[in-house]
């Protein structure tokens, strides 16, 4: 059985990362994290949990990279991340559209590894 180091840093961040309806970057937790612990620190263990595979990273169109809490049971359901992502181009919140896979067509021979599927636009709040 795989064991996990719990700090009070790595409790509040996740605790952040869950409470949170919208995808967060480390500028985001750092802010909502209340100086818990430095900047360093928060690096560490985002880098941790998406190891752990309990949050995923999400690549926004700027380049800005966010952290989004993983909303399924790993026991229950199969482990992946490829579903889509919302990009709102006025508020720019990041939301994980986890119902929606995204569908395409590879020519033969390739590989889908993957998958960072972003869409731009408007977010229903911002219409």
């Amino acid at each position: 059985m795989k064991t996990t180091r719990n700090t009070t840093a790595k409790t509040t961040i996740l605790e952040i990362i869950k409470n949170s309806e919208v995808a967060l970057s480390h500028t985001e937790i750092q802010a909502l994290s209340q100086n818990i612990c430095d900047r360093v620190t928060i690096y560490r263990v985002l880098d941790r949990l998406v190891t752990e595979d309990v949050i995923h990273k999400i690549v926004n169109l700027d380049g800005t990279i966010k952290y989004a809490s993983c909303h399924h049971l790993h026991d229950t359901a199969p482990h992946c991340h490829n579903h889509i992502h919302f990009s709102c181009e006025k508020c720019h919140l990041v939301t994980c559209l986890e119902h929606v896979e995204p569908t395409f067509d590879l020519p033969p021979n390739y590989q889908v590894n993957e998958v960072n599927f972003t869409l731009s636009g408007l977010c229903p709040n911002c219409l």
